[in-house]
Protein backbone atom coordinates (compact mmCIF):
# COMPACT_ATOMS: atom_id res chain seq x y z
CA UNK A 1 0.00 0.00 0.00
CA UNK A 2 1.59 3.38 -0.71
CA UNK A 3 1.92 5.58 1.96
CA UNK A 4 0.36 9.10 1.64
CA UNK A 5 2.56 12.19 2.82
CA UNK A 6 0.93 14.56 4.74
CA UNK A 7 0.97 18.02 3.01
CA UNK A 8 2.15 20.89 4.98
CA UNK A 9 0.80 23.84 4.54
CA UNK A 10 2.14 27.86 5.73
CA UNK A 11 1.69 30.57 5.03
CA UNK A 12 4.58 33.84 5.51
CA UNK A 13 4.23 37.60 5.34
CA UNK A 14 7.67 38.69 4.00
CA UNK A 15 8.50 42.47 2.88
CA UNK A 16 10.72 43.56 0.31
CA UNK A 17 12.32 46.57 1.44
CA UNK A 18 15.33 48.86 -0.36
CA UNK A 19 15.48 52.63 -1.53
CA UNK A 20 12.93 53.72 -4.37
CA UNK A 21 13.55 52.81 -7.99
CA UNK A 22 15.56 49.70 -6.14
CA UNK A 23 13.95 47.16 -8.78
CA UNK A 24 11.69 45.95 -5.76
CA UNK A 25 8.26 45.86 -8.08
CA UNK A 26 9.89 44.72 -10.70
CA UNK A 27 11.09 41.25 -8.32
CA UNK A 28 7.74 40.92 -7.31
CA UNK A 29 6.10 40.93 -10.91
CA UNK A 30 8.93 39.04 -12.59
CA UNK A 31 8.44 36.41 -9.38
CA UNK A 32 4.71 36.54 -9.16
CA UNK A 33 3.77 37.25 -13.51
CA UNK A 34 7.03 36.58 -15.04
CA UNK A 35 6.54 40.37 -16.13
CA UNK A 36 9.02 43.07 -16.75
CA UNK A 37 7.88 46.94 -17.28
CA UNK A 38 10.85 49.31 -18.36
CA UNK A 39 8.21 52.44 -17.67
CA UNK A 40 8.62 52.68 -13.81
CA UNK A 41 5.76 53.88 -11.93
CA UNK A 42 6.90 54.28 -7.82
CA UNK A 43 5.02 52.57 -5.23
CA UNK A 44 2.65 54.84 -3.08
CA UNK A 45 1.85 53.48 0.11
CA UNK A 46 2.25 49.38 -0.25
CA UNK A 47 1.60 46.72 -2.60
CA UNK A 48 0.31 43.34 -1.32
CA UNK A 49 0.91 39.96 -3.87
CA UNK A 50 -0.06 36.84 -3.22
CA UNK A 51 1.75 33.85 -4.77
CA UNK A 52 1.58 29.91 -3.48
CA UNK A 53 5.24 28.24 -3.92
CA UNK A 54 5.44 24.51 -3.81
CA UNK A 55 8.39 23.46 -1.80
CA UNK A 56 8.65 19.68 -2.80
CA UNK A 57 5.80 17.83 -2.73
CA UNK A 58 4.63 17.45 0.63
CA UNK A 59 5.15 21.80 1.37
CA UNK A 60 3.20 24.70 0.46
CA UNK A 61 3.55 28.08 1.30
CA UNK A 62 1.42 30.95 0.44
CA UNK A 63 3.28 34.10 0.42
CA UNK A 64 2.09 37.60 1.86
CA UNK A 65 4.52 39.89 -0.46
CA UNK A 66 4.45 43.35 0.86
CA UNK A 67 6.00 45.90 -1.43
CA UNK A 68 7.03 48.74 0.39
CA UNK A 69 7.67 51.80 -0.73
CA UNK A 70 11.06 53.49 -0.44
CA UNK A 71 10.47 56.98 -0.79
CA UNK A 72 11.30 58.92 2.88
CA UNK A 73 7.68 60.04 3.35
CA UNK A 74 6.11 56.94 3.77
CA UNK A 75 8.80 56.06 6.80
CA UNK A 76 6.19 57.26 9.15
CA UNK A 77 3.36 54.40 8.28
CA UNK A 78 6.22 51.96 7.55
CA UNK A 79 6.64 49.97 10.44
CA UNK A 80 2.67 49.27 10.60
CA UNK A 81 3.59 46.92 7.54
CA UNK A 82 6.32 44.98 9.32
CA UNK A 83 3.65 43.77 11.73
CA UNK A 84 3.66 39.35 11.55
CA UNK A 85 6.58 39.81 8.94
CA UNK A 86 8.45 36.73 9.13
CA UNK A 87 11.19 38.08 6.29
CA UNK A 88 12.64 40.23 4.37
CA UNK A 89 14.64 40.33 0.61
CA UNK A 90 16.32 43.61 1.40
CA UNK A 91 17.29 44.87 -2.27
CA UNK A 92 19.62 47.32 -3.33
CA UNK A 93 20.76 48.69 -7.07
CA UNK A 94 24.32 47.82 -8.15
CA UNK A 95 24.59 51.12 -10.28
CA UNK A 96 23.42 53.48 -7.48
CA UNK A 97 26.00 53.77 -4.06
CA UNK A 98 23.89 54.91 -1.84
CA UNK A 99 20.83 52.17 -2.63
CA UNK A 100 23.70 49.89 -1.36
CA UNK A 101 25.16 52.13 1.79
CA UNK A 102 21.50 52.54 3.27
CA UNK A 103 20.63 48.49 3.62
CA UNK A 104 22.43 48.82 6.51
CA UNK A 105 22.09 52.10 7.82
CA UNK A 106 18.56 52.23 7.06
CA UNK A 107 16.37 49.13 6.25
CA UNK A 108 17.68 46.49 8.02
CA UNK A 109 17.11 48.72 10.91
CA UNK A 110 14.04 49.11 10.31
CA UNK A 111 13.35 45.64 9.48
CA UNK A 112 14.88 45.08 12.89
CA UNK A 113 13.28 47.04 14.87
CA UNK A 114 9.95 46.03 13.87
CA UNK A 115 10.55 42.36 13.65
CA UNK A 116 10.64 39.29 16.03
CA UNK A 117 14.20 38.38 16.19
CA UNK A 118 14.13 35.20 14.77
CA UNK A 119 13.56 37.59 11.22
CA UNK A 120 14.88 36.45 8.06
CA UNK A 121 16.69 38.51 5.78
CA UNK A 122 18.19 37.57 1.90
CA UNK A 123 20.54 40.63 0.60
CA UNK A 124 19.52 40.77 -3.04
CA UNK A 125 21.83 43.45 -5.61
CA UNK A 126 19.25 43.77 -8.41
CA UNK A 127 19.96 45.38 -12.15
CA UNK A 128 23.28 43.01 -12.60
CA UNK A 129 21.80 43.52 -16.64
CA UNK A 130 23.19 46.71 -16.38
CA UNK A 131 27.19 45.96 -16.72
CA UNK A 132 28.43 49.15 -17.84
CA UNK A 133 26.65 51.18 -14.97
CA UNK A 134 27.81 48.99 -12.28
CA UNK A 135 29.26 50.54 -9.38
CA UNK A 136 29.30 47.80 -6.58
CA UNK A 137 31.07 44.69 -7.06
CA UNK A 138 29.78 41.40 -6.14
CA UNK A 139 32.54 40.95 -3.54
CA UNK A 140 30.83 44.16 -1.48
CA UNK A 141 27.82 42.90 -1.88
CA UNK A 142 28.82 39.11 -0.25
CA UNK A 143 31.14 40.88 2.67
CA UNK A 144 27.42 42.95 3.42
CA UNK A 145 25.67 39.62 3.63
CA UNK A 146 28.32 38.40 6.15
CA UNK A 147 28.40 41.88 8.14
CA UNK A 148 24.62 42.10 8.11
CA UNK A 149 24.47 37.95 8.90
CA UNK A 150 21.74 37.81 6.02
CA UNK A 151 21.39 33.95 5.34
CA UNK A 152 22.20 34.65 2.04
CA UNK A 153 23.45 37.08 -0.53
CA UNK A 154 21.92 36.73 -4.61
CA UNK A 155 22.94 39.07 -7.45
CA UNK A 156 19.75 39.28 -9.96
CA UNK A 157 18.14 41.40 -12.94
CA UNK A 158 14.15 41.69 -12.48
CA UNK A 159 14.73 42.53 -16.17
CA UNK A 160 16.11 39.61 -17.67
CA UNK A 161 14.45 36.97 -14.75
CA UNK A 162 18.08 36.33 -13.33
CA UNK A 163 18.06 34.49 -10.41
CA UNK A 164 14.55 35.88 -9.20
CA UNK A 165 13.03 32.61 -8.36
CA UNK A 166 16.23 31.41 -6.51
CA UNK A 167 16.18 34.34 -4.53
CA UNK A 168 12.48 33.99 -3.13
CA UNK A 169 13.19 29.89 -2.87
CA UNK A 170 16.21 31.39 -0.69
CA UNK A 171 14.20 33.41 1.54
CA UNK A 172 11.30 30.72 2.08
CA UNK A 173 13.60 27.86 2.98
CA UNK A 174 15.26 29.73 5.25
CA UNK A 175 12.20 30.76 6.95
CA UNK A 176 10.92 27.23 7.05
CA UNK A 177 14.10 26.05 8.34
CA UNK A 178 13.64 28.07 11.26
CA UNK A 179 9.99 26.80 11.73
CA UNK A 180 11.76 23.88 11.90
CA UNK A 181 10.83 22.18 8.68
CA UNK A 182 13.62 20.71 6.87
CA UNK A 183 13.29 20.86 2.92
Amino acid sequence: MEETKEIREFVFKITVLGEAAVGKTSLLNRFCEDSFQDDYKPTLGANIIRKDVNIEESTKVRLIMWDLAGQEKYNVIRSMYFQGCEGALLVYDVTRYNTFDNIKSRWLRDFKKYIRKEGVYVLIGNKIDLTNDRVVPTEKGKDLAEKIKASHFIETSAKLGENIEEAFLLLVKQILSNHGVNV
